[in-house]
Parts: C-alpha cells; sequence; structure tokens
C-alpha cells in the first residue's frame, strides 16, 4: 500500500472527524441558538428542516459538480464553509442573519457529506478491502468531542461565538493543510480493474433504490435516538433529568464502537452477514426500549441500537460503489439525498405517533422499518451479481436505459 494511500486515508478520517465536531456543535446547542435569536418554538422547526433540505439540494449540486470539478477539491472548500457558517450561528444577532447562516451551513454540508463519501468509496477500492467504517468512527468520534465541547460552553454559560471561535480557529488551518493530501482515486490493482469494469457505466436510480430505502431507514432510526432518546427515558421511563441526557452519549460510544471494529467483521464475514447483524441488533434495541421497565433497561436499548445501527451507513455507501465502479460518485451523490430524507422524516414520525397513539408503540415503527433491511441485504454483496429481490445486474451497455434520475 502506497504512502499516498496512507496519507489520503488518514487526511480524509480527520476531515470526517472535524466534520462530526461541527454537526454536534451546532445541533447540541439548539436551545442556546434559540435564546440568542429569540426563535419561537412555532419558528423552530421550519429553521431545523431548512438545514437538511439545503443540505440536500447541495448533495444534488455535487453529483453534477463531480462530473467536472474533482470531489477532492469540492471537499477541500466545502469544509471550511461549514466551520465558517458554524461561527456565523453563533456571532449573528438578527434572526436573518440566523438564516444566511444555516442556509450557508446546510448547502455546503451537503457537499461535503456527498464529496468526504465519494473519497471513502474511492480509497476503499483501491485498498481492495473495507475501511469505510473507519471513517464513519471517526465522525463519531468527532461527535463526541463536538457534544463535550457543547457541554463545557453550556456549563460555563459561554456565548455561542466563544464557544465556537477557538474551535474553529484551531480546526480550519488544519483542514486547509490536511486537504493537501486528498486521493480522489488511488489506483492499485483492485481499484483499477473495478473501474474498468464499470467503465462506461451510467447511473440508473431503480438499482439504487434498495440502497437508497436501507439509507432512509437508518437516519430515521438515528434521529429517533438523537431526538427522542432523552425524552423518552424521562417522561415514559421515569428517569432523572441528569440520567436522560446519557441514553445519546451512550449511542455515541457505541456507534464508534461498532464501527471501529466493524471493518474486520466485514473482511472476516461479509458485507452481507455484518449488515443484517446489524439489522436485526438494531431492531432488538428498539424492542427493547418500546418494552422497557425502567430507565436500566431502555439504556440497554439504545446502546444495543448504537451498536446496530452504526453499521448501516458506511455499508450502503460501500455497496453504492461496489454496485456502479463507473459512476461510483453520481451514486454516492444521489444515495446521500436520503440521509436527509431519514432525518426529516425520523423525528416527526415518532413525535406525531406518540401524541396520537403512545410512545412506547411509536418505537416499534423504526423497529419494523429497521428490519426491512433484512430484504435488500444482498445488495450489500462484495461480488453484486445479483440485485435485491432477485433481478439479474443489468449490462453496462444497458444500464442507461430508461432512466430518468430522482
Amino acid at each position: 500500500m502506497t504512502d499516498v494511500l496512507r496519507r489520503g486515508r488518514g487526511s480524509l478520517a480527520f476531515s470526517f472527524l472535524v466534520q462530526g465536531v461541527a454537526f454536534a456543535l451546532l445541533v447540541t446547542r439548539i436551545p442556546a441558538i434559540q435564546d440568542r435569536y429569540g426563535v419561537s418554538d412555532a419558528l423552530l422547526p421550519a429553521f431545523l428542516a431548512a438545514v437538511p433540505i439545503l443540505a440536500g439540494v447541495g448533495s444534488v449540486t455535487t453529483e453534477r459538480l463531480v462530473k467536472r470539478v474533482r470531489p477532492s477539491r469540492l471537499l477541500r472548500w466545502s469544509q471550511p464553509v461549514v466551520l465558517l457558517a458554524l461561527l456565523g450561528v453563533g456571532a449573528g444577532e438578527r434572526m436573518v442573519e440566523l438564516g444566511v447562516a444555516l442556509a450557508a451551513f446546510g448547502l455546503a454540508v451537503g457537499v461535503l457529506d456527498a464529496s468526504m463519501n465519494m473519497l471513502g468509496v474511492s480509497l476503499q477500492r483501491s485498498y481492495g478491502r473495507s475501511i469505510m467504517l473507519s471513517f464513519h468512527a471517526a465522525y463519531s468520534l468527532g461527535g463526541i468531542v463536538g457534544a463535550s465541547l457543547a457541554w463545557v460552553g453550556a456549563h460555563w454559560h459561554l456565548a455561542l461565538w466563544v464557544s465556537y471561535l477557538p474551535v474553529v480557529l484551531m480546526l480550519l488551518p488544519a483542514v486547509l493543510v490536511g486537504s493537501r493530501w486528498y486521493v480522489d482515486d488511488g489506483g492499485g490493482a483492485a481499484g483499477e480493474a473495478a473501474k474498468t469494469a464499470g467503465e462506461g457505466q451510467v447511473l440508473v436510480f431503480k438499482w439504487l433504490l434498495p440502497l437508497c430505502l436501507v439509507m432512509t431507514v437508518a437516519y430515521i432510526g438515528d434521529s429517533t435516538v438523537s431526538n427522542w432518546s432523552a425524552k423518552y427515558l424521562q417522561d415514559v421511563l421515569g428517569s432523572s433529568e441528569q440520567m436522560a441526557t446519557v441514553p445519546y452519549n451512550v449511542y455515541m460510544i457505541t456507534t464508534l464502537l461498532g464501527r471501529t471494529i466493524g471493518d474486520l467483521g466485514v473482511r472476516r464475514f461479509g458485507a452481507v452477514a455484518v449488515v443484517r447483524a446489524g439489522a436485526l441488533v438494531a431492531a432488538g434495541g428498539f424492542a427493547v426500549v418500546a418494552a422497557a421497565p425502567g430507565a436500566w433497561a431502555g439504556m440497554l436499548g439504545f446502546t444495543l441500537l448504537g451498536l446496530g445501527l452504526c453499521v448501516l451507513v458506511p455499508q450502503t455507501f460501500a455497496a453504492a460503489g461496489r454496485l456502479f465502479p463507473g459512476a461510483s460518485d453520481a451514486a454516492v451523490a444521489r444515495l446521500n439525498v436520503f440521509n436527509y430524507v431519514g432525518f426529516l422524516i425520523g423525528s416527526p414520525l415518532v413525535g406525531a405517533l406518540g401524541d396520537l397513539w403512545s410512545y412506547r408503540g411509536a418505537m416499534l415503527v423504526p423497529m419494523v422499518l429497521v428490519l426491512v433491511t433484512l430484504v435488500y441485504a444482498r445488495s450489500f454483496a462484495a461480488q453484486p451479481d445479483r440485485y435485491g429481490g432477485g433481478h439479474e445486474r443489468p449490462r453496462t451497455a444497458d444500464v442507461g436505459r430508461g432512466s430518468n434520475g430522482l
């Protein structure tokens, strides 16, 4: 393995970590942002929904931009925009300034997420073995660091810009320097063979659809934990307010652990087995949460959720790259949109079901949705000769027929 690929892997992992820090610093300080700008409870959902919607726009735009601009260049300049937009959120005073900063953050995040995962897929192809989970492990580590920094800011009652400025000043030059070693297509025997096999391939959305469904389901599960775990533990299971903050931290830690060792599991047992196991563990986690008699049992359920859900998203991106080796950048960008679709659906879905039915019953819905992953597990095969649902893989010459995109 060449030094070029090793440096590329290290610099990309750092980019994932920085993104985890930035996103956690934003979402964990939402109450402080709301207070700073006087955003009402009625208006807050509109602001929060705007970020993933604009991120989806950014991801779709990236699919078109990579035809002319290398993903490494898009990542190199979108990550500084994300960091500066985060600082803008903390430094503004008027609601219009918040709107502009969040819009810039959302659009740049869409470009950033898509280009990061494009580079991850191409590096994995060049390595010839599973490394995708390690990048997302770095993101989870960044999320833990960002949440911890947010806790420090809240504990000491620091102004938002005071909390954000040192982080941005430290990370901004670091990502600009690290971007020198991004690798768009590292080559290597495995990478070149896969690329040659798919040469001339065009993305057909219907073949990507099973993976889009799995991506949506994974983020419905993730957003359920991030938005409802504290409320569920306190209001349904009767925990203290302090203990109610623990499940999400436990979820993030188990996500980090699962992704750290996940690549070894993929190499040993294959992606299909790992995805099936992850779906079953995640469904079991939701079942434990729904049936939990008390707070500690609920904590066990959220722990299982972290271990189960953590493998789905990285393996879905990797599977898209294998499915369309000649159009992996377009496949990753298109698939990334469903990250935000799941995020938009998950929290309102659980909230509405909780109000209409019960929060215990609401937890059973993402449980059933996660089990849908089992139906499409064959789409994650290392050599996808057959697509999920038993359909034969289309020939390269026919792959563009009948495709109208999204």
